[in-house]
């Protein structure tokens, strides 16, 4: 059965087909967050069974109705569905110009709760191939393509993962393994393996692509190894917001502290930003950094009572628009690389 005709990655996310919309709170997938339900939804298993076979038959209702129109115009590349922007950029540094990329949230978006829209599902379904990033941060991905034929491969596959240390994720995997160079370039490997079985004829291009990316990839990591050689070993430490920071940190060597382990979208209690505060003055740690994503108000108190200095914002699970601070995952990771170096060794940017 063919697919139906591919549709305009800028549609209006709500949309399913021909000016038929599903809207409301009831037709929106409860928000999970590696694979936990935050307490504020009481959806069960079985809703959310129901809740996908309703935006299924919607996703139906509105590719029959539409017949599906194509603002690709004359671009018969095959689509690859990424779940966030930073893989879409990895993606298409592999790709390179034989496979249309796109991703299924937007710039600024954060992914650990996404909730995927009627939209969304029709993206997927028109999609070729789908790539995730697995080490289970795409739990709400998973129940939205739930039904759908389209083949997908796990970009972490073969990465060492690290645990959660605490809080209720504790011992669950960390998802960002994208924050390390070393894991990117394991990523781009197995982008280019998927890419070759979607597009054989290119696989020559795509391995040749995920060569000179890996070795700009080996290029940051080396960088900020050699810039941190020159800090005082007990000064050696990543104080950030959240634990988004364990694979760089394992990279390079340093110690990985953080007010929360998972971005849950509470507050930070007393005790926690007392510990930083505690660590920070016991190791002399002469900055510290918080995330784009989140309030940087708990890491001040961190800068008041410590004595270190504010490092500056560190970006993780998104990219900018193309006029912003970090546009590509290159630019991401140079950006935190070159912030965390200068500001713990006291360098101006």
């Amino acid at each position: 059965m063919n697919k139906p005709s591919r549709v305009s990655p800028t549609a209006e996310r709500s949309e399913v087909g021909g000016g038929y919309a599903v809207t409301g709170s009831a037709f929106r997938l409860p928000a999970i967050i590696f694979g936990m339900p935050k307490s504020l939804f009481r959806y069960t298993k079985a809703a959310v069974r129901n809740v996908s076979l309703v935006l299924t038959a919607a996703l139906a209702f509105g590719l029959t109705a539409c017949g599906g129109s194509t603002s690709a115009g004359n671009d018969d590349r095959p689509v690859v569905l990424t779940t966030f922007t930073v893989l879409a950029d990895i993606a298409k540094n592999v790709a390179g110009d034989k496979l249309r990329v796109e991703s299924i949230t937007k710039v600024g978006a954060e992914i650990h709760g996404y909730e995927p829209t009627p939209g969304d599902i029709r993206k997927a379904a028109q999609a070729e191939l789908i790539l995730d990033n697995g080490l289970n941060l795409e739990v709400w991905f998973q129940q939205f393509v739930e039904g759908l034929d389209v083949p997908h491969a796990v970009v972490s596959e073969g990465v060492e993962p690290m645990p959660i240390a605490e809080d209720s994720y504790k011992g669950k995997p960390n998802p960002h393994a994208w924050m390390s160079p070393s894991n990117v370039q394991i990523y781009a490997d197995n982008m280019a393996k998927a890419f070759a079985k979607l597009d054989p004829a290119n696989a020559a291009v795509f391995e040749a692509n995920a060569k000179t990316y890996k070795a700009q990839l080996q290029e940051v990591k080396d960088y900020l190894a050699t810039e941190l050689k020159t800090l005082p070993v007990q000064q050696r430490a990543l104080v950030s917001c959240e634990g988004a920071f364990s694979y760089l940190a394992r990279d390079v060597g340093l110690k990985e502290v953080y007010i929360w382990a998972v971005n849950a979208e509470q507050q930070a209690t007393p005790q926690q930003i007392a510990r930083a505060i505690e660590f920070v003055k016991e190791h002399k740690v002469p900055a510290v950094f918080c995330e784009s994503t989140v309030s940087n108000a708990p890491m001040m108190q961190v800068v008041e009572a410590s004595g270190a200095k504010f490092g500056g914002v560190l970006y993780v699970d998104s990219l900018s628009e193309a006029d912003g601070p970090v546009p590509t995952y290159l630019d991401l990771i140079r950006h935190d690389a070159r912030t965390i170096a200068n500001a713990l060794t006291g360098k101006t940017s």
